[in-house]
């Protein structure tokens, strides 16, 4: 199927915009394109399209009401401002969806509700309700309460995780550049877009820059991480211009104006994608050269005679990264043993762990069905 077909046919798409498509160099809200934003998000919803939007903004929209000429830089400081412009915000969304006939539910995560299981499934099923409502989630980082500990750290992020967590279709993430390209445009005049990525590698990476404006926390390279995510999880991504007019019509009828990534064709069902972009990982070990062809070739568990060396400091129950000899991560998966305890099974069949351990509540040191593959030969 081509790209413009699949971008006709995506029903369920999220749409993440920045800060600085929200707002002016001022910080103020833009209140003209967000209008135009929003009227657009209405009318692919009354296309019979599925609407989630994912937003930022809180934090400037507060710097912007209050006046504030210089950046806030310490955790309290963008707490008080979030608290203030989440409402701001919200009171701009609820007056031009209302105008337009359409209902808004606000909806503030943190990372918590993601990396939890049970809140993981709630949030999933609460937005699927909404859905069927007929309703649009409005979705931001509770950034009056997250501290680094329990942040996504960007809004990119939480785009990607929200499009795996409802198992969207696309994700279009709007910023004030047209996409990824071969240099960076405000210094070479002969950069050329990007319009197609077919697998993310260390070139395209390279090509990412710092954080973008002084309105946002992200840049490209958020985006491209927020790629990653998405794409392995089976969902495509946009990255185009939030300033174009039509922006969001131009991309359902099939044009890309941007920059595309294409999604990985196997996809991961719900709980592997809880597993493997949601939890934080604990530890890591790294698995000899015949365990790592049987984790990505034949879809094995991992068991303790396949493991070099552990790391880190971990419990049974734990999310661990998988490495190869070459320090590359291959899998990532909750492991039946604590570290001490993989460390003293290592290199012995499944057979030998009673009599090494005095017991032996699993034969594997990571089942399959609690293991992710991140790459494949």
């Amino acid at each position: 199927m081509s790209i413009e077909k699949d971008l006709q046919q995506a029903d369920r798409i999220v749409v993440k915009v920045g800060s600085s498509t929200l707002t002016h160099s001022t910080s103020k809200l833009d209140l003209g394109r967000i209008e135009s934003l929003i009227r657009q998000l209405v009318d692919l919803k009354n296309r019979g399209k599925e609407i989630i939007l994912v937003t930022s903004g809180a934090i400037s929209a507060g710097r912007g009401k209050l006046d504030l000429k210089e950046l806030a830089n310490t955790i309290p400081e963008k707490q008080a401002l979030a608290a203030v412009g989440q409402g701001v915000l919200m009171q701009i969304y609820e007056k031009f969806f209302s105008e337009y006939g359409c209902t808004l539910a606000q909806i503030l995560l943190t990372k918590g509700d993601i990396t939890e299981r049970k809140r993981y499934l709630n949030s999933r099923n609460t937005l699927f309700k909404l859905l069927d409502y007929g309703i649009v989630p409005v979705i931001n980082e509770n950034d009056t309460v997250a501290v680094d500990e329990i942040k996504f750290g960007d809004n990119d992020t939480l785009s990607a995780l929200v499009a795996t967590l409802v198992d969207a279709d696309l994700l279009v993430v709007l910023s004030d550049v047209e996409g990824i390209y071969t240099s960076d445009p405000r210094e070479n005049e002969t950069a050329e877009l990007i319009s197609q990525v077919d697998k993310i590698t260390s070139e395209l990476e390279e090509l990412a820059g710092g954080a973008g404006t002084s309105r946002g926390t992200g840049g490209m390279v958020t985006k491209i991480e927020a790629a990653k995510i998405a794409t392995r999880a089976g969902v495509m991504m946009m990255i185009a211009n939030g300033s174009q007019e039509h922006i969001l019509q131009e991309i359902v009828e099939g044009i890309n104006p941007g920059t595309v990534f294409l999604p990985d064709n196997q996809g991961l069902d719900s709980r592997k994608k809880w597993i493997a972009f949601n939890l934080a990982v604990q530890g890591r070990i790294t698995v000899d050269s015949g365990a790592e062809k049987a984790l990505l070739n034949q879809g094995t568990s991992l068991l303790p005679c396949g493991v070099v060396k552990v790391e880190d400091d971990f419990k049974a129950g734990d999310v661990v990264d998988i490495l190869n000899g070459d320090k590359k991560e291959i899998c990532r998966g909750i492991v039946n043993y604590s570290n001490e305890e993989i460390e003293t099974i290592k290199g012995l069949q499944s057979t030998e762990i009673i009599d090494k351990l005095g017991y032996k509540d699993y034969d594997e040191v990571v089942h399959r069905d609690n293991l992710v593959c991140l790459k494949t030969n």
